[in-house]
């Protein structure tokens, strides 16, 4: 009978196979199969994002993303700077202030959205909090207001369970922060309203550049009631009480990176041959499956996602459960859950799936569609071994 990679790595038997890509950090994440600067070759270095050429650029990322997305028609898509952060901040700063505000705050981003809102923009707002490994109860957030939330906590690996989570008919709009969940994920676009993410998390796109899709009814608000603040320029998406149709087309609001451009066409080129956005699900969910089977027969690991229908398939989230390492302080936890992830990081099999600084003691491994499954499961025996040898040292 053979050896569970557990036994094998409680008798010191090292595996025997590596991950042939071990790039499993959160972000930026792992480039497409086969990917080499090569495909950077055609980028526009050294002309402007204004000329027409470039403009071309820009509008193709925009159009491909809308595609694959299957972003409904009437939708507006832009580029826009900071990454995700950036986008977040435009639709938050622009749109809120004419209605109460429910926000859910269940891991560090969502719960940076909160902060913003509540000490920033000193908005009339509720905070609906929950632990890491759950989502807020849904069943008390008010429809009527507006409400910001993260579709994917990057850093709990809790992502909400589907489109019934959110009334088809609401008055306020709904602002999704979905910058791990696009590209991965079915996204609701007939019950959201502002939807952002960055090129640097689904489709292993470099960092710095933000998408921001707004609906009619968003549109209608920043053209109706314009936001009751100042605006700095990077934030202004309308003027003269029209949107700033530009952006939407690829007139972005400052310089993009177009070598970040090219990279970013080559991705969503490579998501298309793949097989679009079912092919993109269907890799992350075969990732989170091979996890899934490990986790089932661990006796030291557990999902931080409690819930199994609320399990992301991209950013997963593991705590360590063994009695020896839930006995000892929290600061001594994250050393030691560190050292797993160095011990992994030094043998060159798993780089950067330390647990995110503001989360429980545990590990973090990307499962996007970047990522090949065969890559995961040749990483699983490693996390046995690699706890094992630090287990040992304790």
């Amino acid at each position: 009978m053979s050896l569970t990679s557990a036994s094998r790595a409680r008798q010191g038997v090292r595996p025997s196979v590596r991950p042939a890509n071990p790039r499993f950090s959160s972000g930026p994440c792992a480039k497409r199969p086969g990917w080499s600067l090569e495909a950077l070759s055609g980028a526009l270095l050294g002309r402007s994002h204004r000329a027409p050429e470039g403009r071309a650029r820009l509008g193709e990322v925009i159009e491909r993303s809308a595609s694959i997305l299957q972003m409904p028609k009437d939708w507006r898509l832009g580029i826009v700077p900071a990454s995700d952060t950036g986008a977040v901040e435009m639709a938050l700063w622009s749109l809120l202030g004419s209605r109460p505000v429910d926000v859910l705050a269940f891991e560090s981003f969502s719960a940076t959205w909160a902060a913003d809102i509540t000490k920033q923009l000193a908005l009339d707002a509720r905070v609906l909090t929950a632990e890491y490994g759950h989502l807020p109860d849904l069943s008390q957030v008010d429809w009527s207001r507006d409400v910001v939330l993260a579709w994917n906590g990057t850093t709990s690996g809790v992502c909400f369970p589907g489109a019934e989570a959110i009334p088809a008919e609401h008055d306020g709009l709904v602002i999704c922060d979905a910058t791990s969940a696009a590209f991965a994920m079915d996204l609701p676009w007939d019950r959201l309203d502002v939807v952002t993410w960055s090129w640097q998390k689904a489709l292993g796109g470099e960092a710095a550049h933000g998408m921001l899709a707004l609906s009619p009814r968003a549109v209608a608000r920043l053209e109706g009631t314009p936001a009751p603040r100042p605006l700095p320029k990077i934030f202004r998406l309308t003027s003269g009480g029209k949107l700033i149709e530009g952006i939407f087309r690829g007139d972005t609001i400052n310089t993009p990176s177009m070598l970040c451009v090219e990279d970013a066409i080559d991705s969503l080129v490579w998501a298309e041959e793949a097989g679009g956005l079912e092919e993109l699900k269907r890799r992350c969910q075969a990732s989170l499956a091979a996890i899934s089977a490990w986790e089932a027969t661990s006796d030291w690991a557990r999902f931080l996602a409690v819930n199994p229908q609320e399990r992301s398939p991209t950013s997963v989230c593991l705590r360590i459960v063994a009695p020896w390492f839930t006995a000892l302080p929290e600061d001594v936890q994250r050393r030691t859950a560190g050292k797993i992830a160095a011990l992994l990081a030094s043998e060159g099999v798993a780089f950067d799936i330390a647990g995110y600084r503001d989360a429980p003691p545990g590990l973090r491994i990307w499962a996007g569609a970047t990522v090949e499954t065969s890559d995961i499961e040749a990483l699983l025996p490693w996390l046995d071994w690699a706890y094992e040898i630090v287990r040992e040292e304790s």
